[in-house]
């Protein structure tokens, strides 16, 4: 794994409260970040350097935003693997896009984690 070096942008898709907290947290350590965000007003925007209002289908607007990140992450689970699948080709995406699809679907989740020998709830 590679260092980020103070000062680089870390790109978050999503806005809400936990992209909020990550942009106060980041700037703390001295990063900038951009926030993609479909809707208007999100509550990260406040904190975060940029940002970006656009669907997450949007390929013209998810490479700018990848223009201008050093990496990108995400906030939440709810993001559309295929806007993974544009930004991705673009830009290091951490945790990767099989995280985001694991953790999209419960049940590949739990075999997921069962595989790894840890124990879940029946299932």
């Amino acid at each position: 794994m590679n260092n980020l070096p103070l000062g680089a942008t870390i790109g978050i898709l999503g806005g809400g409260q936990l992209g909020r907290m990550l942009s106060v947290a980041a700037a703390r350590l001295g990063y900038k970040t951009h926030i993609f965000e479909p809707s208007a007003n999100p509550p990260a925007a406040e904190v975060a350097h940029a940002l970006t209002t656009a669907l997450y289908d949007d390929s013209a607007a998810l490479a700018r935003f990848a223009a201008s990140c050093d990496v990108i992450t995400y906030e939440f689970e709810n993001i559309p693997t295929a806007a993974l699948d544009t930004l991705e080709a673009l830009r290091p995406i951490r945790p990767n896009r099989r995280a985001l699809a694991i953790s999209q679907d419960r049940l590949l989740e739990k075999d997921f984690l069962t595989g790894l020998g840890l124990t879940c709830a029946p299932y």
